[in-house]
């Protein structure tokens, strides 16, 4: 007897499972938003400060600390955001540290001297730091297992996207339409308002609400907004527990800890170095065209971090993290030693750079939020954030020094010196976590 299927059980079915996965989409765009406007302030500090330093007069010590101020502001917010993500939920400081955002991001309109921009963009990375804190925990706490990688890693693609439409922006309005500065900064106001109003609504995650003993909530959310029955099945297994500082330190989670602060560190050092300042030390190798060559090493860098995303679910994460760093360590190598070396060759060796280590950066934002269990989930983030921060900030700060008094080749061997260590570090530490769920990721490794 042939069974016929109930049209109207059918069609429940049907928007349920379609409104779980534009929820999903939903939530991977308003968290992919907020690394783009990470990237887009990081950007068009570049084309404005040299308009900003003209007006006030500032110091080579001014420049570097506003070209800065951001990453300094994350190396606070990460931490700060991640506990209180931690703490209070996902959901209230996935909004406050974007109107945070959008408040810094307003007050560069009306900035009139070098301390006030600091001290706005510092404020601008505090919200920015909080949002890497909040983000990542709360998409990986809603994605599905076997698209949780791919999920997480766009929001590293919106990054690099971030920080070449900001190149191409600040480029139109500054040259073209000869616009003051500060409305090249505010620029970031647009993305800002539109991710704000996108992100109302969103709803608190199972796995913080069971880890703090709220079990029907958590079941309620689950239900509703996870597409797997398995993943929702794993919601259960979380256990009331409250995280502290201490105990990313301890005999349980110290790998975690050790191996996602190293290799962000070792990741975006270099790059930051060169890619915040390609326009100048491209010249210094004779290819005048700056500006295009700091294009041409950001847009490789987007096409990295796709392949990454399009294989991260598929050969799973060691083969994108280990390798690449060896491969970086070789170019920049070549770089340094090759003083002598023609132009093209130089810039070939950028872009593979740059490409290969946005491949294996795309892993920076997907390893926190799988290998740190729920009550440690935010807080690791925020510490990884901030660790990882101190290199950025130490590339783009300690760079135009490193040129001017060591040289070109020199300072190319030092950044080929830290992807050596990121790549040492990944070989012994770095967890294959590919396809499987966050109960199992987050167990704490006691070996």
């Amino acid at each position: 007897m042939t069974t016929v299927s109930n049209p109207s059980t059918v069609g429940e079915r049907e928007p349920g499972l379609a409104g779980k996965r534009r929820f999903l989409v939903r939530l991977t765009g308003v968290t992919a938003g907020g690394m783009f406007i990470d990237g887009y302030i990081l950007g068009i500090i570049g084309v404005a400060i040299g308009a900003a330093t003209t007006e006030f007069h500032m110091s080579l010590l001014w420049q570097g600390l506003i070209g800065a101020s951001a990453l300094i502001g994350i190396f606070v917010g990460g931490p700060l955001g991640g506990w209180l993500a931690d703490k209070l939920g996902r959901k209230p400081l996935f909004t406050i540290d974007l109107a945070l955002f959008l408040t810094g991001s307003l007050l560069q309109f009306f900035v009139d001297s070098a301390w006030q921009l600091f001290a706005v963009r510092l404020l601008m990375g505090v919200a920015v730091g909080a949002e890497y804190a909040v983000g990542w925990p709360l998409l990986s706490e809603f994605a599905p297992a076997r698209l949780r990688g791919r999920l997480m890693s766009f929001s590293e693609v919106a990054w690099y996207i971030g920080f070449v439409v900001a190149f191409a922006v600040g480029y139109v309005m500054s040259s073209v339409f000869s616009l003051d500065w500060r409305l090249v900064l505010g620029s970031s106001t647009v993305p800002a308002v539109i991710l704000f109003l996108a992100r109302l609504g969103l709803p608190e995650s199972p796995r913080w609400l069971m880890s703090q003993g709220r079990t029907e909530e958590a079941r309620q959310v689950a239900e509703k907004y996870l597409e797997d029955s398995s993943d929702a099945l794993d919601v259960t297994n979380e256990a009331v527990r409250r995280g502290t500082f201490g105990m990313l330190f301890s005999h349980d989670y110290w790998r975690a800890t050790t191996f996602t602060s190293l290799f962000w560190f070792c990741a975006v050092t270099p790059y930051f170095a060169i890619a915040t300042f390609a326009t100048s030390v491209l010249s210094d190798y004779g290819l005048d065209d700056g500006f295009g060559g700091a294009i041409g090493v950001n847009g490789v860098a987007v096409a990295g971090v796709v392949v990454s995303l399009l294989l991260i679910d598929r050969i799973g994460r060691r083969k994108l993290t280990v390798p690449g760093q060896w491969v970086c360590a070789v170019v920049l190598a070549v770089i340094g030693l090759w003083t002598g070396a023609p132009p093209l060759v130089v810039l070939i060796c950028f872009l593979v750079f740059a490409f290969v280590n946005a491949s294996y950066t795309a892993l920076t934002g997907v390893y926190p939020g799988e290998i740190f269990p729920t009550e440690l989930r935010g807080i690791g983030t925020g510490f990884a954030t901030a660790f990882s921060r101190v290199g950025a900030a130490l590339g783009t700060f300690a760079l135009p020094w490193s040129m001017e008094n060591l040289g070109a080749g020199p300072s190319m061997l030092i950044a080929a010196g830290v992807c050596v260590a990121g790549a040492v570090v990944s070989q012994v530490l770095a967890p294959e976590t590919m396809g499987r769920n966050l109960s199992e990721t987050s167990a704490p490794h006691r070996a």
